[in-house]
Parts: structure tokens; C-alpha cells; sequence
């Protein structure tokens, strides 16, 4: 080309979540049945939407012709309506619609957070990332992303002090990024917590960005507090949205919420380019902005999730059972969102451990990948030609130096996540014993 036309981050944006899937596609053409725990769609999984809510969105299309045309850039006002009210009444930061703006899903909104970015600000988030998160950041720098630690000795809760010290060392890092409930080790900050990062932010003149697409689905007699409820007079954004709880990731919507806009004029002019970036697009999907609020206020939609959320505690104290067994993994119990995370001890991993693949063709399959720089990885490519069972490395997957996988617990028949469970819990220790 006559010119250099590729964007300075373009090494940084990797989604192994996704990418695993080729290999996986390629593996069942051998005749291996795959199992998919690498993406988190409750659909593909089996959970059914309920019919109630179903029959709220069809009557919706049937008799309100204008949720097949456009919304207001921002929204729809009377779904920004609802959401302003049910967050006012947590008694935190208080906003208004004009504080509401609805994104094509929380992808669309991540990219937006980060692109419009001035790009020699930084936003620093948790190690182990989110992928979409970390790689949206790196690729708006054109340098790899930066994160704090979340301590696996401290059922994964964040390394305040590695915060602090970060913060010390950038002085380019503007914003702190949490993910709450988590993703990819189904931990939940307590307010006590969240309360922290707010403090740092404050010491430090930051913004926050708390991720809660999750913030409904907690379990274990864990209560989820949202940054509304603790982030005083710190600027920040949340993020939140229906794929995970209806659930409709098909419907691709999200929102985030804007705290404390008059309080820093910089930042009240960074929402404000987010805000005209959205209004190049036109606006988010109408249909799932329409059913929101008669979803959401049912009297039947809190009952609903807390059955859920039942089962997922169900299945992550089995996993955590399973898993504890393991000599060599480190495991603690999720206690929000449909994940856990199983670690790899320090030192277990070493190159030349194996797995036998189910048959010829799947081991050419990953003889490219299983001596790439992440052990875990190695392991994870193992796992799915041997058994069938396609999980996401840590390293990879979510940006990290730890080295481990991540599983869901969005699988319906118990009978089948305690095969699956075990299964990967059989595979890990032969694979550590192999060498």
C-alpha cells in the first residue's frame, strides 16, 4: 500500500473466546462430539426464555407498530425513564434519562468507551480481564492493555495495594475498570470493596467504569451492590444490559449509565462524545428497549431470576467440589455470573504434558498450538482433541499471566455438567501426572 493503513492496535484485538471455535469445528469434523464451555450464551446452552416473557415481546411486535423503527439516539424515554427511577431508588448517585444511553449490546458500548478515548489516556482493569474489555483498551493505545491484580489466595478479590501501585507508576491511567459480578471468575465485590476503588479514584482524579451485566445473577447469600450505591462525587460509567438475564443476547442491548457529569468538565465532555459517536449510528435496537420495563416490573421476573441463580449455586458448589480434588488446581466457588475459574498452581505446568487425542486427525489438528508461549493453552488444545471439551485458557483467553481455564455453568441437565465437570477434572490430572 501507499500508505500504512493498518491501526497501531491492530495486534491487540484477540478474542480466543471465539477463535477456540474454529479449532473446535475442525475437531468435530474428525467425529468428536464437542461440548462448547467456551462462550457464555445461555441459549446455545439450553436455558429456555420463559413463555411469559416471550408472549410480552410478541404482543409487542404484533400491536405497537413503532418497535420495527428507529429510537431516540440516546433511547427510548420511557425505557430510560424506568431504568433512572429503579436506580434512584438505591439512594446512591442519582441521574436522569438524559444519564441513559443505549448501546447495540455491551460490545458496541465497550468500543465506544475506549475508542472516543483521548488515546493517551488509559483505563487500568483486573488481571484477569474480560477480552473484550482489555482488548478494546490496548487496541485504542496501540499498547498492551494494564491491569491490577486479582488475587487468587483472596477468593480472587482485587490486590489493592498492586492498584495502587500501578496507578503510582502511569501516570497516564485516567480510568478503573471493575467487572461486577465477574468475568471470568464469578467473584463479587463487596460494597466494602467497590468502596475502595472508589477512594482510589478519587486520590487519584479518575474516572471508574464498572461492568454489571451480570449485577442481577449472584448467589450463595451474596449481595450484589452496583457503583451507583457507593461512588459518591467520582465521575464514572456503568454498564449493564439484558443478554445474560432475560436471557436475549440476540437482542443486542445494552446501556450505560452516566454518574456525576457536573462534576468534572473534562470528563462531562468525554460523555458527551460518547454520547454524539452514538448519534452518528442513528440509535440501538427499538424492540428490546420497548418490552424492558414491562419485563423488568413483572412481578414475575425477580422470582424467575432468583430460580436461576439457584441453579447456578448448585452447579458452582459441584464444580468446586469436583475441582478441589485436583492436586495442583486452585478452585474457588462462583458467586455471580456463569462462570468459574480454575487455576493452575505455580510450577504444576510443564512443556511435554499430554493428553492422547480420541483419534489422529484432531492431534494434527493442534500440533500448531500446543507449544505456544501460555501452558495453559497447551492444555486447553489437549483437552478438546481428547475429549471433546472446549474450555478458554486464562493466559490467552483473558489477558493474563496466571495460567488456568475458565468454565461455565450454564449447562441445564445436572447429569451432564457433573460428566462434563468431571471429565475436565480427569483430564487435568492425568495431564499433570503425564511428565
Amino acid at each position: 500500500m501507499r500508505n500504512n493503513i493498518v491501526h497501531p492496535g491492530a495486534d491487540e484485538l484477540t478474542y480466543e473466546i471465539r477463535e477456540i471455535v474454529e479449532v473446535g469445528n475442525k475437531i468435530e469434523k474428525t467425529g468428536i462430539r464437542i461440548v462448547w464451555e467456551n462462550i457464555g450464551d445461555p441459549v446455545a446452552k439450553g436455558q429456555i426464555v420463559p413463555q411469559w416473557i416471550k408472549e410480552i415481546v410478541a404482543q409487542t411486535v404484533l400491536t405497537d407498530n413503532s418497535s420495527f423503527g428507529y429510537s431516540p439516539t440516546k433511547g427510548l424515554l420511557a425505557t430510560r425513564e424506568y431504568i433512572a427511577r429503579e436506580r434512584n431508588l438505591e439512594g446512591g448517585a442519582q441521574i436522569t434519562p438524559e444519564d441513559i444511553l443505549f448501546f447495540n449490546g455491551l460490545g458496541d458500548a465497550i468500543s465506544t468507551v475506549y475508542n472516543y478515548l483521548n488515546k493517551n489516556a488509559r483505563v487500568i482493569g483486573p488481571n484477569p480481564a474480560y477480552s473484550t474489555h482489555s482488548s478494546a483498551e490496548a487496541a485504542h493505545a496501540g499498547s498492551p492493555h494494564l491491569t491490577y491484580r486479582l488475587d487468587p489466595k483472596n477468593n480472587w478479590y482485587p490486590d489493592i495495594e498492586d492498584l495502587k501501585k500501578q496507578v503510582a507508576a502511569h501516570p497516564e491511567i485516567s480510568g478503573l475498570l471493575l467487572v461486577n459480578p465477574d468475568n471470568p471468575t464469578g467473584m463479587v465485590y463487596s460494597q466494602e470493596i467497590i468502596r475502595r476503588l472508589v477512594d482510589i479514584a478519587e486520590q487519584n482524579d479518575l474516572f471508574l467504569v464498572s461492568d454489571e451485566i451480570y449485577s442481577n445473577l449472584t448467589y450463595g447469600g451474596i449481595t450484589h451492590k452496583k457503583l451507583a450505591s457507593v461512588i459518591g462525587n467520582v465521575p464514572g460509567i456503568a454498564m449493564r444490559g439484558i443478554s445474560k438475564e432475560f436471557p436475549w443476547p440476540g437482542a443486542r442491548c445494552g446501556w450505560v449509565e452516566f454518574y456525576n457529569r457536573d462534576k468534572d468538565p473534562l470528563f462531562a465532555r468525554y460523555a458527551k462524545t460518547i454520547i454524539d459517536a452514538k448519534m452518528l449510528e442513528v440509535c440501538a435496537t427499538t424492540l428490546p428497549q420497548k418490552v424492558l420495563p414491562a419485563v423488568m416490573s413483572d412481578a414475575r421476573y425477580y422470582p424467575y431470576l432468583a430460580e436461576r441463580n439457584a441453579g447456578f449455586w448448585e452447579k458452582s458448589q459441584l464444580a468446586h467440589s469436583i475441582f478441589s480434588e485436583v492436586p495442583g488446581l486452585t478452585v474457588h466457588k462462583a458467586f455471580g455470573a456463569f462462570y468459574m475459574t480454575i487455576l493452575f498452581e505455580q510450577g504444576v505446568l510443564k512443556k511435554g504434558q499430554f493428553l492422547k487425542p480420541a483419534n489422529t486427525a484432531a492431534g494434527e489438528i493442534i500440533r500448531p498450538l500446543i507449544d505456544s508461549p501460555g501452558l495453559d493453552k497447551s492444555f486447553v488444545y489437549y483437552l478438546l482433541a481428547s475429549r471433546g471439551i472446549c474450555v478458554v485458557p486464562l493466559s490467552s483467553g483473558f489477558n493474563s499471566d496466571l495460567q488456568g481455564f475458565r468454565i461455565t455453568l450454564l449447562e441445564v441437565d445436572m447429569a451432564s455438567f457433573t460428566k462434563t465437570m468431571t471429565a475436565i477434572a480427569e483430564a487435568a490430572k492425568e495431564y499433570l501426572e503425564s511428565k
